[in-house]
């Protein structure tokens, strides 16, 4: 209507940015073991904690990312089908407010008596499409996505916590604390920002430098059975 404003309220959605790129997919190649640089900086590196807790996180965060895509599908069924639950009213003035909470209602709304009959219709409307939406989502199996999803989260927020008490040993132990760390800050927060941008500086260079270790053990051992071969074959 021309005399009128609609005015959206979305609510607020948990996302987590599923991350890709060369630095991620370089450090979990090399902290997995597929490469010599793993073992960089220490002669036992099967006995370095930090490093097999990395890779219990590493576990849990493909099992999350895995959880969030099919929560994320579903939902976005859910919404073009049923539509996040929500109510619009008319105020006096003629406009027109859409909100996602009773939490906002009433703050659009207000206690005034004046109010209260719009307001109960409000609420009964807001249940309404609340209950249909509860309906959906566990027929299409987003409660239980939801849910699956929320527990492997609190399960890598627990091991990210026994991060900070777990020393490391060996330099893949180093960088894969700074890689849960590094994959964790940048699904929530702005990655250009101070200081995710030194923390992937610092990585790449543990990455580089583990690496430069590791082909310096090849290059070694390599001489070492050259010249055992070639003492075996002058006797």
């Amino acid at each position: 209507m021309a005399d009128s404003d609609n005015t959206t309220t979305l609510p607020y959605v948990t996302r987590r940015r599923v991350l890709e790129g060369t630095v991620v997919a370089t450090t979990a190649w090399t902290l997995q073991g597929n490469a010599p640089a793993s073992g960089a900086g220490s002669t036992n590196v099967r006995s370095d904690a930090a490093l097999a807790l990395w890779r219990e996180w590493e576990r849990v965060h493909k099992q999350t990312e895995r959880l969030c895509r099919r929560q994320q599908r579903l939902e976005t069924r859910l919404v073009e089908s049923v539509g996040f639950p929500c109510v619009t009213v008319r105020l006096t003035e003629g406009e027109q407010v859409t909100v996602h909470s009773i939490e906002m209602l009433n703050e659009v709304l207000g206690k005034a008596p004046d109010m209260a009959a719009l307001r109960e219709k409000a609420e009964a409307d807001f249940a309404a499409h609340q209950a249909r939406w509860d309906a959906a989502a566990e027929q299409t199996g987003y409660t239980a996505a939801f849910r699956a999803e929320r527990e492997a989260c609190e399960k890598m927020q627990d091991l990210l916590q026994a991060f900070s008490t777990t020393p490391a040993t060996t330099l893949a132990g180093v960088a894969g604390k700074l890689d849960a760390v590094l994959r964790e800050g940048e699904a929530w927060e702005e990655c250009s920002e101070f200081p995710w941008p030194q923390i992937r500086s610092a990585l790449c260079d543990l990455v580089r430098i583990a690496e430069g270790f590791g082909a310096d053990r090849v290059r070694r051992r390599r001489i070492r059975h050259d010249q055992t071969e070639t003492l075996r074959h002058s006797r």
